[in-house]
């Protein structure tokens, strides 16, 4: 049926002329995005740059989720939908269990998938480590440096499996102070430098870092070669503001170094705490698909993109088009399920329920509560058909079932719809509306 019209032709283009006046050039991107054009003025926000790079670990990540097991298949198959996203870097899942072939083939996988992708290996802590990596073809490795002086042999795995075997770990080179940490991490580092790849140092728990103890480890591991600085914040107890803080410390301590950071989603501030390091300087953020580790996990690939591009336009690299799709990729992965309005990729991200006020603004204009177009992420806009909904709404589902009704009997199919919700106290399928429609012809 042809909807009675609500607006006249005039009032409507009235009501677009001031959305225009609203908008903004680059805040505003029809068919994209709509949003404040406050948030691309630098003295509100101040001065970003270009471009950031996204570093995406799902793969090292997931090995952290509890009763993940994954096939090499599954694996790489997902690599292959992550490379093909467009991230810049990825960080592999590390050494522990896998053969110099399967190295080297996970390499050429990322490489024949993208030439330009740097692939980065994790959690190296030996020369051998160093030399396998390069040996396979990475671009760049980890050499994580616990944020501790002697605490650190907590996080020492040699030290579990010696004790369990009522072995001595205990040994004169056994480290008791943070120079002594340091010291170790700094010969990996040069050795890791000397090889020939980019050295990327995650910095851990750096929520525990004083002014002092930053500036110890800076000035060991730059000197030593590291070419990023990476804040890593397992605990994920580091405000924007105070990740902002050190990155400009860093960057004061070490100006040709880059700084990266990881931040962790204990406050739901992982995207912000990305968006306040990047504007203090940092160049690279590390994330996962679906925000993805353990615990309150990392900073989801998605929401982090879009904020960059949408709220900020810092260019990502990333083909937002495909974001949902791999989105559903790392949930056949690891069989976690994110959230129904999980942002970006939620299977209701873009629903607002099924008022006629909210279902038919979309004809005035797409980008009014949703600040972004579905599609641009790969994304789709659902409409439910909801006891709030009215005859509007319920005359668009009915079309998109092929129905068609007059004005009288849609009147009839919505009083008969609202009943039976109550009676059984759940929202109506597509079959349901069917049948309530076959009834009133």
């Amino acid at each position: 049926m042809d909807k009675p019209p609500v607006f006249t032709p005039e009032e409507i283009a009235r009501f677009r002329a001031e959305l225009a006046a609203r908008r903004a050039p680059g805040a505003h991107e029809p068919g994209r995005w709509s949003v404040s054009p406050l948030n691309r003025r630098t003295d509100v926000v101040g001065s970003l740059p270009a471009s950031v790079r996204l570093r995406d670990a799902t793969l090292r990540s997931v090995e952290t989720l509890p009763g993940v097991v994954a096939t090499a298949e599954a694996k790489e198959e997902f690599l292959r939908r992550l490379v093909g996203s467009g991230v810049p870097e990825v960080v592999t899942a590390g050494l522990g269990g896998r053969g110099d072939a399967a190295l080297k083939a996970e390499v050429e996988l990322v490489k024949g998938e993208n030439p330009d992708c740097r692939v980065v290996c994790p959690l190296l802590r030996s020369p051998d480590d160093i030399d396998r990596a390069a040996a396979a073809g990475y671009d760049a490795v980890q050499v994580w440096v616990q944020g501790f002086g002697e605490t650190s042999l907590i996080y020492q795995a040699p030290v579990y499996g010696r004790a369990w075997r009522g072995e001595e770990w205990r040994t004169d080179d056994t480290p008791r102070d943070r120079a002594a940490v340091l010291a170790r991490a700094a010969r990996l580092v040069s050795y890791a430098h000397e090889r020939g790849l980019d050295v990327i140092v995650p910095l851990l728990m750096v929520s525990y870092a004083t002014e002092e103890s930053h500036e110890e480890s800076v000035t060991a591991l730059a000197g030593a070669g590291a070419s990023e600085l990476t804040l890593f914040d397992g605990p994920g107890a580091m405000s924007p503001e105070a990740y902002a803080h050190l990155v400009r410390l860093t960057r004061a301590l070490a100006p040709d170094v880059e700084v990266g950071l990881h931040p962790h989603n204990t406050f739901g501030l992982a995207v912000g705490c990305a968006v306040a390091a990047v504007l203090a300087g940092a160049a690279a953020v590390e994330l996962s698909v679906n925000g993805y580790c353990g615990g309150p996990g990392n900073a989801d690939l998605a929401a982090t993109a879009l904020a960059f591009e949408a709220l900020y336009g810092v260019r990502t690299g990333i083909r937002t088009e495909r974001l949902t799709e791999l989105a559903e990729a790392g949930r056949d992965l690891t069989g976690y399920h994110t959230a129904w309005n999980h942002p970006v990729t939620g299977s209701h991200a873009f629903c607002w329920g099924g008022m006629d006020l909210i279902t038919q603004e979309t004809e005035i204009d797409p980008l009014l509560h949703n600040c972004l177009e579905p599609a641009l992420v790969g994304n789709a806009r659902t409409v439910p058909f909801t006891p709030d909904s009215g005859p509007y709404t319920l005359a668009d589902k009915l079309a998109a079932l092929g129905i068609e009704l007059g004005h009288a009997q849609v009147d009839d199919v919505l009083v008969r719809a609202r009943e039976l919700m109550a009676r059984e106290g759940r929202l109506l399928t597509d079959d349901d509306l069917a049948a309530l429609a076959q009834e009133v012809r």
